[in-house]
């Protein structure tokens, strides 16, 4: 079966998962399988006055809808891109007198469209709405009571005037939204920023070894009042070589987690149990665990209370952070670290966390040499955990090589920052925002290079009156979010 600009790919009943993705020819790593705008997205409440509701992107001013006073857009042309589906939202607003939660907004958005179209296959759909998943059956008590609020909220919210739709189908589509929602972020990839569904995407089963990565991509601001100004969408990228008859599939969670972890999470969030090769043989466990080997091996006692220790630090570490007391944060981390070293191995899962969270605070307090040599441990280790064209791996890498070049360390901050841009060219692809700031930094360290291996002493002369004469680029505030998973769970 194929749809819509959906030729290279099938849906077949997958053994044991129900429908799946099938590909109907050879792609090579970093091929796009397929581009799939939004059915429907929404912006998060919290983000509602500076991200645009068309493209998703942060802006530092945008247009306010005169109407409705809470939608707001970067410019004109995402403004009327936006019309078709903000249309009745726009005069529900007025009506209600407020905005609604996110979760109410989209299936509302949901809703009109099927008042629109009708709830049959939409264009360049190969599954519609009808027939997606719910798994409303699957909800505990909590979920069950959270969903009757929902349905209550939405029925107070509905315009009168619209078609009405039945108690049944309204929390159908909100058992849709809770298991099939996808993250959307912002152009630079770092920050969730809202949610959508993308019928097609759904039907990609998950594997904790995929072969596919999903990525989203914001259009193109530069084809000023063209159809790609606006046109945001997922894009479904092959990450190693796939051939025909091979099936599509895409992680729903992140990796770097132990394998009785992974399927805790995706039986509590998703509602299957995985039975992915990596799960079934607890492939890189070994790893994730590994302690210092050796003459003076740690007993099992030494360990358990060292990994107790680390899980304890990294609580108070969240609360910390989220206070914005980032001294006290290198501190924990620091001790932690003295006690984790004689003790775990260099991928232990405790450690790398450890090592990301010390490496990440310390570059923004400006610490460069310390958060330095954090961060390459953590890239050795991921590097022998991850899959190899793992976008996380390479935002990973471009944050330790950004880090490096800070500490004026020049020749490692560019070969991470190489090796990086090597990854990101295949999970990103060459256009996306993210891949062409790496390729900037990759000339930029490339020239800085070549005059550091012709003169070492200018090149440190030359580094400190440029920084002297501009404003050293402060890193970002660190975020208590992990970067974007896949799909968005309602919490």
């Amino acid at each position: 079966m194929t749809k819509g600009g959906m030729e290279s790919v099938e849906v077949f009943t997958s053994e044991g998962k129900g429908r799946g993705l099938k590909a109907q020819k050879e792609f090579l790593p970093g091929d796009v399988i397929f581009a799939e705008p939004a059915y429907a997205a929404v912006v998060f409440d919290s983000l509602t006055q500076v991200i645009c509701h068309t493209c998703f992107k942060r802006q530092e001013k945008l247009h306010r809808c005169g109407q409705c006073k809470f939608a707001y857009y970067c410019d004109r042309t995402c403004q009327r891109a936006a019309w078709l589906n903000h249309k009745n939202e726009c005069s529900a607003i007025k009506r209600h007198g407020k905005a609604p939660t996110e979760n109410i907004r989209l299936a509302a958005r949901i809703m009109w469209k099927i008042e629109r179209e009708g709830s049959g296959l939409s264009e360049g759909c190969m599954v519609s709405i009808d027939d997606l998943q719910n798994h409303v059956n699957s909800f505990d008590d909590e979920e069950k009571k959270e969903l009757r609020i929902d349905v209550e909220n939405f029925l107070e919210f509905w315009p009168p005037q619209c078609q009405q739709f039945g108690v049944q189908f309204i929390s159908h589509i909100f058992g849709v939204i809770s298991c099939n929602g996808f993250t959307l972020s912002d152009q630079r990839g770092l920050q969730a920023v809202g949610v959508g569904i993308f019928p097609n995407l759904c039907q990609a089963n998950h594997d904790c070894w995929p072969n596919c990565t999903v990525i989203f991509n914001n259009g193109n601001h530069e084809a000023v009042r063209s159809m790609f100004h606006t046109q945001m969408r997922i894009e479904l990228r092959a990450l190693n070589k796939i051939s025909p008859g091979d099936e599509l599939t895409v992680s729903y969670v992140d990796f770097l987690n132990l394998s009785e972890e992974r399927r805790k999470q995706l039986k509590k969030q998703y509602y299957f149990d995985c039975t992915c090769e990596h799960c079934k043989k607890q492939t890189k466990d070994d790893l994730m665990l590994a302690v210092k080997e050796g003459e003076s091996k740690p007993s099992p006692e030494t360990v358990k209370e060292v990994i107790q220790f680390s899980k304890d630090t990294l609580e108070k570490i969240t609360k910390a952070r989220m206070e914005g007391l980032y001294h006290e944060v290198v501190k924990m981390c620091r001790e932690c670290l003295k006690k984790q070293e004689p003790v775990l191995g260099d991928t232990n899962i405790y450690l790398l966390r450890i090592l990301s969270i010390a490496s990440e605070v310390l570059s923004y307090l400006q610490m460069f040499e310390e958060a330095a040599d954090y961060a390459k441990r953590m890239v050795d280790g991921y590097m022998k955990i991850y899959h190899p064209n793992n976008a996380q791996l390479g935002m990973a890498m471009m944050r330790a090589g950004v880090t490096h070049w800070h500490a004026g360390l020049i020749e490692l901050g560019h070969g991470l920052i190489c090796k990086a841009y090597g990854i990101l060219l295949i999970t990103h692809g060459p256009s996306h925002p993210i891949t062409k700031d790496l390729e900037v930094m990759r000339v930029q360290t490339e020239m800085e290079l070549r005059m550091f291996k012709q003169n070492e002493f200018m090149y440190y002369k030359m580094r400190e009156a440029a920084l002297k004469n501009q404003k050293i680029q402060v890193m970002p505030e660190p975020s208590n979010e992990t970067s974007p998973s896949l799909f968005h769970k309602k919490e």
